[in-house]
């Protein structure tokens, strides 16, 4: 039997049941870190860089809709952005761990637990085929992913304290805190440099959803067809 038949056979109600509690559980375990910062470490005032809307904040807003989502294209869109782009956020933050460790030992063990779910909700999707590997399948990832790149953007222009938030790593006020193009950002600017990290997670995606492709004929996964 293929070992993959388990996760294919599971209902629509009940693998979208499962992401649910796994966007339940982000949220429960947010709430204790924003509550922490606020109360512990900044003693009542809010750092909004730790507004939670970065890329690897998505999955907890996108499981706990999913059970809203009617099965078609826009329902596989959010499951494909699920396994291609979180899972690379959640890879690249485990890889580069320094924006999580250091605070207090709970945040960094809520940073590791975080990003590790990442991972398994990601290849979860995979396993089950609920995802569309093909071209046109990542593609429809992109209108999701820019449309949140703006809501990120507007959050860093319009949240207090000019300059404090940084959602999705590309404030407009100081170069990208990012590894590698903190330095391109001093050299070609702020806004070209924030365009190109953009643009180098979007082929990031791209090639996880290539290897997921490959991966799949090989294991014979089937696309899951919903019913």
């Amino acid at each position: 039997m293929n070992p993959f038949y388990h996760f294919r056979a599971l209902s629509d109600k009940t693998y979208d049941r499962i992401l649910f509690f796994c966007g339940l559980f982000l949220l429960l375990t947010e709430l204790y870190k924003q509550c922490f910062l606020y109360f512990i470490i900044d003693h009542g005032h809010y750092d909004w860089c730790f507004f939670p809307f970065q890329l690897c904040s998505l999955p907890m807003y996108l499981c706990l809709l999913l059970p809203a989502f009617k099965p078609g294209p826009k329902k596989t869109a959010v499951y494909t952005f699920l396994q291609d782009f979180n899972l690379l956020g959640g890879l690249a933050a485990l890889i580069v761990s320094d924006g999580f460790r250091g605070i207090h030992w709970t945040l960094t063990l809520h940073g590791y637990v975080w990003h590790m779910l990442l991972v398994c909700i990601g290849l979860f999707v995979f396993c089950g085929g609920r995802s569309d590997l093909s071209r046109k399948g990542y593609l429809r990832t992109l209108p999701l992913f820019f449309l949140s790149c703006a809501a990120a953007f507007l959050i860093n222009i319009l949240a207090p304290g000019h300059g404090q938030a940084d959602m999705f790593y590309i404030s407009p006020y100081y170069p990208s805190t990012q590894p590698v193009f903190h330095e391109i950002a001093l050299y070609i600017g702020i806004m070209p440099a924030n365009l190109l990290y953009l643009l180098t997670v979007c082929v990031g995606a791209a090639i996880l959803h290539a290897l997921f492709c490959k991966a799949s004929a090989w294991l014979h996964i089937p696309q899951y067809k919903s019913r």
